[in-house]
């Protein structure tokens, strides 16, 4: 009996290390955090269909630990995302951040200083919590003339100055392609979104 008993105990002990070591990798999920407007938010098509939604599917795939958290606002400003970032990296603490704002900036005319200044600090803010940082580039339309030109530059200057990884344009080989677009012709179609979610990975994958 006493054997039997002194067998159970150490089943029981190899067991209980063996939960113990599981532990901590089951919470050793990483966190990649999505910071962007309309065109990350899934504006117009099914929520498990945007790009951020993608991406979670493909790096479970992958079998890559990382969980993707959306806090994309259709709307969203850089400088609407300056305000909010700081309460998103405290809340997340994300090994990751996607920053693919501008848009709203560059069709409202928004000063492009002003643009400049919104990604450095949220990317400075992001590094500054230890995390790698990804700014995805926009476009916009060529009747813009010149501030189309300088705006496409922006994202170039921030993510040189401040070392981070860069996607030229989020929406590269979808642009000039209008059966991929809603009917307002700004947001793309659910069957757009794993070409997006191509772009982004190029320069994500180096990150993971």
């Amino acid at each position: 009996m006493f054997r039997a008993l002194t067998l159970r105990y150490l089943a029981l002990s190899c067991l209980l290390a063996g939960l113990a070591l599981l532990a901590p990798a089951a919470q050793a999920a990483k966190t990649i955090l999505v910071f962007g407007d309309s065109l990350s938010a899934g504006y117009g098509i099914a929520q498990d269909a945007a790009w951020p939604s993608l991406l979670a599917r493909r790096l479970h795939e992958k079998r890559l630990d990382y969980t993707v958290v959306n806090a994309s606002i259709s709307g969203e400003t850089t400088s609407g995302g300056r305000t909010r970032l700081d309460a998103a990296l405290a809340k997340y603490a994300p090994q990751i951040v996607i920053i693919a704002l501008g848009a709203n900036d560059g069709l409202r005319g928004l000063p492009l200083a002003g643009m400049r200044d919104n990604l450095a600090a949220m990317t400075a803010r992001a590094q500054g919590a230890k995390a790698k940082v990804l700014i995805v580039g926009q476009r916009l339309p060529p009747n813009y003339g010149d501030y189309a030109t300088q705006f496409q530059k922006v994202y170039g200057e921030v993510a040189k100055a401040r070392k981070a990884a860069l996607v030229d344009f989020l929406l590269e080989g979808i642009a000039t392609r209008p059966e991929l677009f809603q009917a307002d012709n700004m947001h793309p179609i659910a069957e757009a979104q794993p070409r997006l979610l191509d772009n982004v990975w190029r320069g994500l994958e180096p990150l993971l």
